[in-house]
């Protein structure tokens, strides 16, 4: 298989293309960026292309290329036109999104028809956002095919890179999200709190839009799903007051200033933070009788594991002699135990519960 990592010369789609130059495998790297693109084609030793994503640039630069790793963001703007033109070009399709929008878009039914008849695979989300959380969801459901209810978290130590900050701030004019009844419910950002043991003791945490409350409902069919994050306790009161603040926080202008704040100030964690953070990820399911099922595990830093996931991912698809189009979560594609693969990661730790 011939395949691209478009967005190369981004902070996470470059630390993909070295560790998959380390691994021997050989991206087109693509960008619209021609001199960064190029500098880093260069000193890989990779073939580079320089396009835009207009539908019609995107369709002819994938014309013979068989996979593409989606790594610039944000998704919800840039998602869109690039599985348009993998449709077109028959080209399968990843990402390392996180954004509800954009998963939503990926699984619905029109989209995975349309994958179908076209013979492309399409997988959102094969970084931290969601592998983690996704096989989690899984596990659970397998050990309470009956669960009613599904609660998923993580609590990351490591540093954020300057897309996924600029991602953020697109969020702030937003509210929350949950899966309710199997529909997608918003609600004010802080309204929900509890006390979560994500494997480091009981921590207040607030619940949060984190894909998963749109891709764990595909992966199980669980009709109540919530995301949770651990915060300092005065931040859990201060996120409820943010949420008044949300359509000043929301405004072009506001959101012109965070943004370019974020060009000129942030770069992402270094080769060490990378190497020395750890995440928890926990999922909790509980079924109509109280019975209550919690599962957690340890992965590498959330940008470790980034790479490391999504080139596992990679690979298992350019090495496979069959892929079956369609949309997929991560999880749906490999099952629950492929987290417990990738590099950095534990082994699940299971604990039952009965109210």
């Amino acid at each position: 298989m011939k395949w691209m990592i478009y967005g190369a010369n981004g902070y996470t789609g470059e630390l993909i293309a070295r560790q998959a130059v380390k691994e021997g495998l050989t991206p087109v790297l693509a960008g619209r960026r021609a001199e960064e693109i190029e500098r880093l084609g260069q000193e890989l030793g990779c073939d580079t292309r320089i396009f835009s994503l207009s539908v019609d640039k995107a369709t002819e630069a994938l014309k013979d290329i068989d996979l593409v790793l989606h790594c610039a963001g944000p998704f919800t703007d840039t998602s869109q036109p690039m599985v348009e033109a993998c449709l077109a070009s028959h080209t399968h399709y990843l990402d390392i999104t996180g954004e509800i929008e954009v998963f939503e878009y990926i699984h619905s039914k029109k989209r995975a028809k349309l994958a179908q008849e076209a013979g492309v695979l399409l997988c959102s989300g094969v970084g931290f956002d969601v592998i983690p959380t996704d096989c989690v969801a899984r596990k659970l459901k397998e050990l309470m095919p009956d669960a009613t209810n599904l609660a998923l978290g993580f609590s990351a130590a490591s540093g954020i890179s300057r897309g996924t900050l600029k991602t953020a701030i697109r969020g702030l004019g937003s509210s929350s999200a949950e899966r309710k009844d199997g529909e997608l419910t918003p609600f004010p950002l802080g309204a929900k709190r509890r006390q979560i043991d994500f494997g480091r003791g009981k921590k207040t945490a607030i619940a949060i839009p984190w894909g998963d409350v749109s891709t764990a409902f595909y992966t199980t069919g669980i009709p109540n799903i919530t995301t949770w994050m651990p915060v300092p306790p005065v931040y859990a009161y201060g996120a409820r007051l943010l949420a008044w603040f949300g359509p000043i926080l929301g405004s072009d202008v506001v959101q012109g200033k965070l943004l370019r704040y974020v060009d000129e100030h942030v770069t992402g964690p270094d080769e060490s933070e990378r190497a020395q953070s750890s995440t928890h990820v926990w999922g909790e399911a509980t079924n109509a009788s109280g019975r209550k099922v919690i599962v957690r595990i340890k992965t590498a830093s959330t940008y470790a594991f980034t790479v490391n996931g999504a080139l596992a991912v990679v690979k298992r698809l350019v090495h496979s002699g069959h892929i079956i189009p369609g949309s997929f979560t991560p999880a749906m594609l490999f099952g629950s135990h492929f987290i417990e693969e990738i590099e950095g990661s534990s082994s699940f730790v299971v604990d039952e519960v009965r109210l």
